[in-house]
């Protein structure tokens, strides 16, 4: 198994600064190729989310570049990978909480990374930045963490309901302005010639399910290329419908060696 990486990021048509950030790379180790990648969509005012993104994306850089190549070497399990990923995410919700304490300030952000190993895929998440698979179908592989996807669960909104309701940027946990921060790990069966997407909530308001999976299915995906292009594409949509967000996508492709 190997992987095609792109990634595209716009600051959009309101925002001063862009606020989301990611980190991908690849991987080449005794077990194969591994793909880790990380979105993070900050929050704060000027550009205090900023700071909040990317203090946790350096996290797991730092981590990918010290602690992935001892745990491939030797070998993990998701309990381990939990624990570790779940250590980051706790201990920088106090340290960016402590930060804007000291400037008088609030400022926070979501995280979801996702390890793609030849035969299994771990992510972590907090917030509302998601991952996906799209194979033969489009299928979100995390839970929102967010008032309205509560609603939803609770039978009180649909999901169309929830794309229109004010609250649907709210968020029931944000690393540095969380009180507590409990991350949700999933993790499952990497599929060959599918492609995992990660975005920041920005990407998906304003195009369909429908609209991304033409875009970035695995036919359409055949390199990194033209993956860029069909993410830059989608990037516009979103942009030529008045999204307000910043905005950031990640394609990971699979395919044979």
């Amino acid at each position: 198994m190997n992987f095609l990486i792109s990634a595209v990021t716009d600051i959009g048509l309101t925002k001063s600064t862009n606020q989301d950030c990611y980190f991908v790379s690849r991987f080449l180790t005794k077990q194969g190729n591994v793909v880790l990648a990380v979105l993070c969509d900050g929050m704060g005012g000027l550009s205090k989310g900023e700071i909040a993104s990317s203090s946790v994306i350096n996290a797991f850089k730092k981590w990918s570049e010290t602690r992935l190549p001892q745990l491939l070497e030797t070998g993990f399990n998701e309990v381990t990978l939990q624990a570790e990923w779940n250590e980051i995410a706790v201990s920088f919700n106090r340290k960016i909480k402590e930060y804007a304490a000291s400037l008088g300030t609030n400022m926070g952000t979501t995280l979801v990374a996702m390890l793609l190993t030849e035969s299994y895929f771990f992510i972590i998440n907090v917030g509302d930045s998601r991952a996906y698979e799209i194979y033969n179908q489009i299928r979100v592989l995390t839970v929102d963490q967010t008032v309205v996807a509560r609603e939803i669960e609770l039978g009180n909104l649909t999901p169309e309901e929830a794309e229109r309701d004010p609250r649907r940027s709210v968020l029931l946990q944000c690393i540095g302005a969380s009180e507590e921060v409990i991350p949700d790990f999933f993790m499952g069966n990497v599929i060959q010639d599918a492609v995992y997407m990660l975005c920041s909530d920005g990407f998906r308001h304003e195009i369909t399910a429908d609209e991304i999976y033409t875009y970035m299915n695995a036919s359409v995906m055949t390199s990194a290329p033209q993956m860029q292009a069909n993410m830059q594409a989608l990037v516009e949509a979103n942009k030529q419908r008045q999204e307000r967000d910043n905005i950031t996508v990640i394609g990971i492709r699979t395919y044979a060696e």
